[in-house]
């Protein structure tokens, strides 16, 4: 039965306390230590290279294929004429065939052109012989 007048118990959340408590413990640690002793013996090995010299002397000859005529008609650079000109060709009003008066079909412009040589440059010449 209750007591008059009396009323139910409040339960608060629990107080926690910590408390630490301490103990010491010893560990042993071994670090042992040896020592060895190395006997290093070195070689040294030496190279010698005796050397001589001589000389050679070497001489090459080249050959050229010019195409036809010789020097002077036209297969040089500036030979053969006027520049620009192809060997009897007509310069002057109404002989082009270019669209262009005084121009010739083939004919070059510029100093020193002369007729188209075999090795494909103006006044060029390419090698003679075994596909050099």
């Amino acid at each position: 039965m209750m007591a008059p007048n009396s009323m139910a118990p409040i339960v608060h959340p629990t107080k926690c306390c910590v408390k630490n408590l301490y103990s010491t413990t010893e560990v042993p640690h071994i670090h042992p230590s040896h020592t060895t002793y190395v006997n290093n013996q070195q070689f040294q090995h030496k190279h010698y290279f005796p050397h001589t010299d001589s000389m050679v002397d070497s001489v090459s000859h080249q050959h050229f294929n010019c195409g036809p005529g010789g020097p002077g008609m036209g297969g040089a650079p500036g030979m053969g004429g006027q520049p620009g000109q192809v060997m009897g060709a007509q310069t002057g009003p109404g002989y082009g065939q270019m669209g262009m008066p005084g121009q010739v079909m083939g004919a070059q412009q510029g100093p020193g052109m002369g007729q188209m040589g075999p090795g494909g440059m103006p006044g060029q010449c390419k090698p003679y012989g075994y596909g050099r």
